[in-house]
């Protein structure tokens, strides 16, 4: 553990660690594939990772780093959204069809902003939202 974080930084700093070890540039403009008669393709993904992580604080010993339990979770979702077709000196992007059961993925693609919608409506009821306006 670092000298002055609390054990929780430190599972999250691994955490994002191994995720920039999994996750780079080359995972959303993958490499380059040449073929025989000169045309190029280059594949394109929608990358969407998510993480979570948690601990608590056992008690209140003097040796804190001793009473700490956490652990944490990481998910990392690559989707070939698309293929640049590069031959001679012109760039075409070809769309990949989307798989026809896809409708679980974009109903979990939509839970990020349904939450903050929730959320942003409950702020405002309670007065907490922005300017502290009230819901209807």
């Amino acid at each position: 553990m670092s000298e002055h974080n609390h054990p929780i930084q430190d599972v999250l700093q691994t955490t994002m660690s191994k995720l920039r070890e999994m996750v780079d540039a080359n995972t959303v403009i993958g490499q380059p594939i040449a073929t025989q008669d000169g045309v190029t393709l280059i594949p394109v993904s929608r990358l969407s990772f998510g993480f979570a992580t948690g601990g608590s604080d056992f008690g209140k010993a003097p040796n804190v780093s001793k009473n700490f339990g956490g652990g944490a979770g990481a998910g990392v979702n690559v989707v070939p959204v698309a293929f640049l077709i590069v031959k001679g000196g012109s760039v075409k992007l070809l769309p990949v069809a989307p798989p026809s059961g896809d409708s679980v993925s974009r109903a979990v693609e939509l839970v990020p902003e349904m939450f903050d919608r929730i959320t942003g409506y409950l702020d405002r009821k309670s007065g907490d939202g922005p300017a502290g306006d009230k819901a209807d």
